[in-house]
């Protein structure tokens, strides 16, 4: 039998963290990839900690194109939510040119929508308010998007599953191993009904026993408070000033036009890609 071909793009999500592995990241992707075929599968990740949109559009998708997958995973956009270059259109340009071009290469697609970061780190309301607000609008771009090229898609924007704190890491926004394995069985569970994944489905019960709360800590006192610091410099004062203009439209009863605002953008967004000629390739 053919070799199956998998490629995955996205940020630190689908490259693993959360889910070590004999000294390195494995994560869901991997997890799947053994499932896909009884047997042989070709996997390779490209998903980069930290990666944006544009990052996966122009670094990673051109990458991904020349091996030519039969299964391409593009989960990415929670970055783009937590920059304060955060611009709903260009992310559903970029994410248009990014499905596009694997759909015209005749890959499957796998994309999925998230749960929002503020929610998962427990913020305050005037502060999770306003990155919930962009993660929505990313999912709905994810949402008409997948429609538009006939994309498996996961909904794990607001499963239970996904909000079982059993399911993440010590840092809240990363999956741990149970974690990892759920999104693993879900998307072998979506492409087995088409007949696209006909191996073995990954097993939901983990190999490792849960981080021990000091392990957890250590974590947090460095690799975690590295990443505190570096959204601090870039997202903390955009995300202050949302804050403050999220709590002058409650105190005046007003914070409705902020989601009215933001589903006009989504829809903007949505209305400029639609008209855009799809490229053959990226």
């Amino acid at each position: 039998m053919r070799t199956v071909r998998f490629v995955s793009l996205g940020d630190s999500l689908t490259e693993g963290v959360g889910d070590p592995f004999e000294g390195a990241w494995r994560g869901w992707a991997a997890l799947l990839a053994d499932g896909l075929a009884e047997d042989s599968v070709e996997f390779t990740n490209l998903a980069v900690s930290g990666a944006q949109t544009r990052e996966v559009l122009e670094v990673q998708t051109p990458a991904g194109l020349e091996l030519k997958p039969d299964i391409a995973s593009v989960v990415i956009g929670v970055n783009d939510t937590l920059r304060c270059t955060f611009d709903i259109r260009a992310v559903a340009e970029r994410l248009d040119k990014v499905y596009a071009a694997f759909t015209l290469q005749g890959a499957t697609l796998l994309t999925a929508c998230l749960p929002d970061p503020g929610s998962m780190l427990g913020l305050p309301g005037s502060l999770a308010r306003p990155l919930a607000r962009r993660q929505r609008a990313v999912n709905r771009v994810v949402h008409a998007l997948s429609d538009r090229y006939g994309a498996v898609h996961l909904h794990a924007a607001e499963a239970d599953w996904i909000m079982d704190r059993a399911m993440w890491s010590a840092d809240r926004l990363h999956p741990g191993e149970r974690g990892h394995r759920q999104l693993a069985v879900r998307f072998h569970s979506l492409l087995a009904e088409s007949d696209r994944a006909t191996g073995t489905a990954p097993s939901p019960d983990p190999e490792f026993p849960v981080p021990t709360t000091s392990a957890s800590l250590l974590w947090l006192a460095t690799a975690g408070t590295a990443w505190v610091a570096r959204r601090c410099t870039d997202l903390l004062p955009q995300l202050l000033r949302l804050a403050v203009d999220e709590m002058g439209h409650r105190a005046r009863g007003t914070s409705a036009r902020l989601d009215v605002r933001a589903a006009a953008a989504v829809s903007a967004a949505l209305a400029a890609v639609s008209v855009v000629e799809q490229p053959d390739a990226v």
